[in-house]
């Protein structure tokens, strides 16, 4: 038994890239989705299975995930990603922990600010998510990023920061209370005026088209409210694979497993 389990070691390098290189060649007979979601789960479990001392490392090695993703999502000709790294529910964890998390959000975001990568890509960083509940450090890193790549189109990057997507829904429906409130329309032609395109127009994505797919990982088997309104004819996919252990392999599944859904939009 154990000389079989250092054989499967020693080959496994070998069958992973025989499996991603048969993988690679069918890439160009796949539809691509226009938009992903990516739920970032599991850089807590990932961190202690790992045996490390603190879970920070986890998140640490998780931001560095996400770069690599987003390289794989250029190759593929993906042209909006929106992930979710911090969750308003998330604020309730240990204060160190949050702390942590925060820091790492801000220094990463500082690095993409002066990312070669993101300016040769022109990847346009836009937030979403209670953004004033976090660090005034943060709050204005997060908007510089923004202000710094606001012109840039040839990728999109939402960052769902201090996000809840009941609490996406709530405001979209405050603020189309206050735009026609601002016309004094009463009440009465509100209820017979309001559709899905109403609160539709004031969602963090409202001028996007809605995700094709969603993936989450570590083997959550739940949205938790991500997207919950944009994603109601998304695809989802979930991958028992913590987020900074994500591969390759496992995006390209996805992608394969996406090729094969027939979508019917409710038709």
């Amino acid at each position: 038994m154990q000389i079989w389990t250092i054989i499967k070691h020693l080959f496994r390098p070998f069958l992973y890239s025989v499996y991603r290189y048969r993988l690679e060649k069918q890439v160009d007979n796949w539809k691509i989705p226009e938009h992903i979601g990516i739920i970032l789960d599991g850089n807590r479990r990932y961190a202690k299975e790992s045996g490390f001392v603190n879970v920070v490392r986890g998140h640490y090695d998780g931001a560095d995930k996400l770069e690599e993703f987003l390289g794989w999502c250029e190759e593929l000709g993906v042209k909006i990603v929106s992930i979710w790294i911090f969750s308003l529910d998330n604020f309730n964890r240990d204060g160190s922990e949050v702390r942590d998390i925060l820091n790492v959000i801000e220094e990463k975001m500082r690095e993409m600010i002066h990312s070669d990568k993101v300016h040769h890509n022109q990847v346009h960083i836009r937030s979403m998510g209670k953004i004033d509940l976090l660090p005034a450090s943060l709050q204005e890193t997060i908007r510089k990023a923004e202000a710094i790549t606001k012109n840039y189109d040839k990728f999109i990057l939402n960052v769902a920061v201090a996000y809840g997507g009941r609490e996406e829904v709530v405001e979209a429906f405050r603020n189309y209370l206050i735009s026609q409130n601002e016309k004094n329309k009463p009440i009465g032609d509100l209820i017979e005026e309001i559709d899905v395109t109403s609160i539709t127009e004031h969602l963090y994505t409202s001028d996007l088209p809605d995700p094709d797919l969603i993936i989450r990982t570590s083997g959550e088997i739940r949205l938790s409210g991500f997207l919950m309104w944009q994603s109601v004819y998304a695809e989802y996919y979930f991958c028992d694979t913590f987020w900074p252990a994500f591969r390759k392999i496992d995006f390209l599944r996805a992608i394969r497993d996406y090729n094969k859904r027939q979508r019917r939009f409710g038709r």
